[in-house]
């Protein structure tokens, strides 16, 4: 499957191939909250040396569709090594350079777990372009990134790894003997997702304390190439494969706008604008009518006058802050950072904070990053923090009040995506949001259509009622509508219609 490469930098040294290549399955603490499970220990799988190139071209077969890219650390081993402790592993590593571990998913189902023919293909370990020695780097303060056609889809630190890299090495020395020249793939943070035909992968691994101490970025250039035989096992892909396979990505290769998630309730074009030309009051004042006096997202305000949000609801849920907790939970690519991370266009990140407005939990950088995400808002009852830098980003937030305090003052980032309670309602994962200067909203999706429909045609009576207001007509009788009034306003409504004009004037 390999198309045409570079020679790589390891062999290239050596003047011979490494004798084993190592992977690790799960690291990183972000890429464990995205697969939904944390290892306790490493586990590893082989891939083969003839899997090895530089920088270069790969194929991804006629007939398949996910090839898989995962930016990674690469370790190469300096010396024989056995049974090394955790404080001994670095001095026998000789190098560290950036790798892709590339796979094909549609293979993965006949050889799972060891990911034999999925991961083994010509081509799919190409590392480089730069050894950097190791003795003259920390492992603690290395980055990784990863590029797809320019664009950032993969970033984090060896601060955010479960295992640390003198950990991996002593790990695997305690039952193998590692020998100069060995690789071991150190594994890949969130954002590793699919590449296709035409797309470009790119993935630099550098020094936090000195960034001329890079790797360079290793260029990894998809093309078509001819199908695999079919005398063995075929390609096959299932629903929770190409949802793997995709990963926190599948939203960034489209444009960084989340995919549908199946049966979560999706708010149409036509919806979402006509909510956007509804006053909140009068929405509340529906769904009041409709038996849901407590829809309302109380305490709340816009950080911005002219705020304006509608969309569907992401949650994020924190709890009061525990020491023994928040060390488990507080750090790294926490709960926090991952829903400001898979946030979705169009979609309301909506936070439980207890109403405890006593540290912030939102910052500008978090702002940034749901604003580039494509969200349509994000709604607080705690605080925010640098409230002034976050208005000033653009994105509509409704918060409770402003903090300088970070949040682990009082808080835990704990889940995301479940039933929250937000300024005393209920928001669930779907639900649709509407915000205004006035406060935000809570509207069930199987009361959409009813309620907006009810509020359209409040505000077109009350625009109408305005109208005679301005023109003097006294309240009384007008405002609520008497039965002559409603008769009149009927037939001035049949008269409009009939004309060909639009019978209301929604409030913009």
């Amino acid at each position: 499957m390999n198309a045409s490469n570079e020679s790589d930098p390891i062999t290239s040294t050596l003047g011979q191939r490494p004798g084993k290549i190592i992977a690790v399955h799960i690291a990183y603490e972000s890429r464990a909250a995205e697969r939904g499970r944390r290892p306790d220990y490493p586990s590893y799988f082989l891939k083969a040396t003839s899997s090895l190139s530089g920088p270069g071209q790969v194929a991804r077969p006629a007939g398949t569709e996910l090839l898989t890219f995962e930016g990674e650390i690469a370790l190469v081993i300096g010396r024989t090594v056995l049974n090394q402790t955790a404080a001994e592993a670095w001095d026998a590593v000789e190098w560290v350079t950036a790798s892709n571990d590339l796979g094909l998913q549609d293979l993965k189902w006949a050889d799972k777990g060891s990911n034999v023919r999925s991961k083994s293909a010509d081509g799919f370990t190409p590392v480089g372009q730069v050894l950097l020695p190791a003795a003259e780097l920390d492992p603690r303060r290395l980055a990784i990134r990863t590029w797809l056609d320019g664009r950032l889809v993969q970033e984090d630190s060896t601060d955010g790894l479960i295992f640390s890299l003198p950990e991996i090495v002593a790990d695997l020395s305690r039952t193998m003997t590692l020998e100069p020249g060995d690789l071991i793939l150190t594994g890949t943070p969130a954002g590793a997702s699919v590449a296709l035909p035409g797309q470009r992968v790119e993935v630099e691994v550098f020094s936090v304390d000195d960034k001329s101490m890079t790797s360079g970025r290793l260029a990894t250039d998809v093309v078509e190439g001819p199908a695999v035989r079919g005398d063995g096992a075929p390609p096959r892909v299932d629903a929770a494969t190409a949802r793997d396979a995709w990963g926190s990505s599948a939203a960034t290769t489209a444009g960084d706008a989340a995919a549908p998630v199946p049966g979560r309730f999706q708010l149409d074009d036509d919806r979402r604008t006509r909510l956007g030309r509804v006053a909140v009051a009068t929405l509340s004042a529906q769904l009041r009518k409709l038996g849901h006096p407590g829809a309302s997202i109380d305490g709340v305000h816009p950080l911005a006058g002219g705020t304006r949000i509608v969309g569907t609801a992401r949650t994020l849920r924190y709890v009061p802050y525990r020491p023994d907790l928040f060390a488990k939970h507080g750090g790294g690519f926490n709960a926090q950072k991952r829903a400001i991370d898979t946030v979705g266009t169009g979609e309301v990140l909506v936070m439980e904070a207890r109403q405890d407005t006593s540290a912030g939990t939102l910052g500008d950088i978090l702002a940034l990053r749901a604003q580039a995400r494509g969200a349509a808002g994000i709604i607080t009852d705690g605080a925010v923090r640098d409230s002034v830098a976050v208005a000033a980003t653009g994105m509509a937030v409704l918060a409770g009040g402003a903090h300088p305090s970070v949040l682990g003052r009082v808080h835990i980032p704990w889940e995301t995506d479940v039933t929250i309670a937000c300024g005393g309602t209920t928001v669930q994962v779907g639900d649709v949001i509407v915000a205004d200067d006035d406060g935000a909203i809570v509207i069930p999706p199987p009361m959409l259509d009813d309620v907006l429909e009810a509020a359209e045609k409040q505000e077109a009576m009350e625009e109408y009622i305005a109208d005679r207001v301005r023109e003097g007509h006294a309240v009384e009788g007008l405002y609520p509508m008497n039965e002559a009034w409603k008769v009149r306003y009927e037939a001035d409504q049949a008269d409009t219609t009939s004309a060909g004009t639009p019978a209301a004037r929604s409030k913009e």
